[in-house]
């Protein structure tokens, strides 16, 4: 396949949450913007994440150039552990950015050296024909940048992930300016974050969100645990520098939560007041009201540390009565079930816990309809693509840019996959490659299929049985069974009767063999299983997954 042009190729991350990568291409030359993750969804029974299929990328391996990464979350950098094993190319990022990943290829093998480009907001670099200016945005992260791509055919503005925030914490605002400036230059196309699209109006201020979070601290009458995303590192420090405010000693709990700010500390985003730190075993040696700790675990994760401490099982932390526990994060869709027991079983240990649905203590990281809006009246650019998002979110996007006046021909409402081609001032999607979701189930990295997948849920809602026979090879005759074991199909106690009618329709399966058919083990599976799911299907609706074991002497 080949185009004049500039091609733009989303390999993920228009049409869902997370798995961000977008591809742009001129003639001979690639580079790769983000290499997001996604978790999985219900049905992804025992799937760890999901990555993007980047078999494109195979195919052109001689032309990627680099990868450029806008900000450290791991729905943009979480699957470079599995794709820096295949392409060798420079990666760019900021400072921070860059230390999250170098932390993260650590717990993999295979991928050698890395070659890391650090930049700033504001710097350029040359990467083939394209020209990349890293723009500063605001987000809940450190060192989030957009992108303003310079190349043959025209300027590419990718917002990254962005809000508009006047007040933030840590002082990163996004660079208007710098957009702006692109704006008067003339942009060709935008690509934009729709994370939030179908939010009316502005997000808030984190200045509210920290004049909240005082409060709770100022008044708690026991100890604080503020549990968030580990990546927030301006909300940390705003909060840390309240609870010294207010004679709090601070602890942290939770590995990523030690790891990120080592980081942090360590690259200058963050400082910690002389001996306002406490290592956690301490905190017993502090009265309660003088101590605030930080947690990870705010989505109810099985083993994280919060989850541990609301079932009393952390090794370091146990909840007291009078403790107050924050929730400072917003419940992901999905996790509700999850947070809402953690959130009980806090509660039932004397916990007052503060979240989101009864207070404002955490605002998102992704703008709200009007600072969409502000977006695309700064940049006027003459083609638009919404990036980000579910489909529902693209489409409100483009719901958007007709509201501020853009021509319908502009709009591109793309989906992964998508081929997108500039060329002689026209924008179009003109053909599609195969892109997909590759699994990581353990080690196992896109070795599970649909089909896996299919089974794991057959057998979660209607288990498995195992008709075990002893046959002799000779004779064909059943030495021992034929028995059966199962298991989440029905209480056995109570159903004997039904496992004893399933033998004897195995053994009406055995009589309608010869001496020699009884010697083709795969055939007598064959007919056993097709006969027991007739049986189970009848009997007690069910489908349970069948494995017959032939045992031959």
């Amino acid at each position: 396949m080949r185009y004049d042009g500039l091609r733009l190729i989303p390999l993920g991350g228009l049409g869902e949450i997370g798995l961000n990568m977008m591809v742009l291409e001129y003639r001979d030359d690639l580079i790769v913007i983000d290499a997001g993750l996604m978790f999985p969804e219900d049905y992804m029974l025992g799937i760890d994440m999901v990555i993007p299929d980047i078999t494109y990328l195979r195919r052109h391996i001689d032309k990627v150039r680099a990868i450029i990464l806008t900000h450290g979350h791991e729905d943009h950098i979480g699957a470079l552990p599995f794709i820096l094993k295949e392409l060798k190319v420079p990666v760019y990022g900021t400072p921070f950015t860059l230390a999250l990943v170098a932390e993260k290829l650590q717990e993999h093998e295979g991928i050698g050296k890395v070659n890391f480009k650090r930049v700033r907001p504001r710097d350029q670099v040359e990467i083939g024909p394209f020209q990349v200016e890293f723009i500063r945005t605001c987000h809940s992260i450190v060192d989030g940048t957009g992108l303003a791509i310079t190349t043959p055919v025209g300027v590419v503005i990718h917002t990254g992930d962005f809000k508009i925030d006047q007040a933030p914490a840590g002082g990163e605002l996004t660079d208007l300016r710098k957009f702006a400036e692109y704006g008067e230059r003339g942009v060709l196309v935008l690509l934009s974050d729709s994370t939030n699209a179908e939010r009316e109006g502005y997000t808030l201020s984190e200045r509210e969100i920290g004049q909240r979070l005082e409060e709770i601290i100022r008044v708690s009458p026991g100890r604080v645990i503020v549990a968030l995303f580990a990546s927030n590192i301006q909300r940390m420090q705003e909060v840390m520098d309240t609870a010294v405010k207010y004679g709090r000693k601070v602890a942290f709990v939770g590995r990523n939560v030690v790891i990120n700010t080592r980081i942090a500390r360590e690259l200058g985003y963050m400082h910690f007041p002389p001996g306002g730190v406490i290592d956690i075993k301490k905190l017993d040696h502090y009265a309660p009201e003088n101590v605030l700790v930080f947690t990870t675990g705010s989505q109810g994760e099985p083993l994280s540390a919060l989850s541990l401490i609301a079932t009393n099982n952390h090794k370091d932390i146990q909840i007291q009565k009078g403790d107050t526990v924050v929730l400072s994060s917003r419940f992901i869709p999905g996790n509700e079930k999850a947070i809402t027991h953690m959130i009980n079983h806090l509660c039932r240990r004397g916990a007052n816990v503060i979240y989101e649905k009864i207070s404002a203590i955490h605002v998102s990281g992704h703008g709200y309809r009007e600072e969409l809006r502000m977006m695309l009246n700064l940049i006027r650019p003459e083609f638009f693509i919404p990036i980000h998002g579910e489909y529902r979110h693209l489409v409100q996007h483009i719901q958007l840019a007709r509201e501020v006046g853009m021509a319908e021909e502009k709009l591109l409402l793309a989906e992964d996959g998508d081929v997108i081609v500039f060329k002689s001032g026209t924008g179009k999607i003109v053909d599609r490659i195969e892109v997909g979701k590759v699994f990581v189930d353990g080690k196992s990295v896109g070795d599970v299929e649909d089909v896996v997948l299919r089974d794991r849920k057959q057998l979660s809602e209607d288990g498995m049985v195992i008709p075990v026979m002893v046959i002799n090879e000779r004779t064909g005759e059943v030495v021992s069974g034929p028995d059966i074991i199962s298991r989440g199909v029905f209480f056995e106690e109570k159903m004997g009767g039904i496992l004893e009618q399933a033998k004897e329709v195995i053994k009406d399966v055995l009589e309608g063999f010869s001496i020699e058919s009884k010697a083709d083990d795969l055939a007598v599976e064959n007919e056993v299983r097709r006969a027991l799911k007739r049986f189970f299907r009848k009997e007690v609706n069910r489908r349970p997954v069948i494995i017959p074991v032939i045992i031959e002497m």
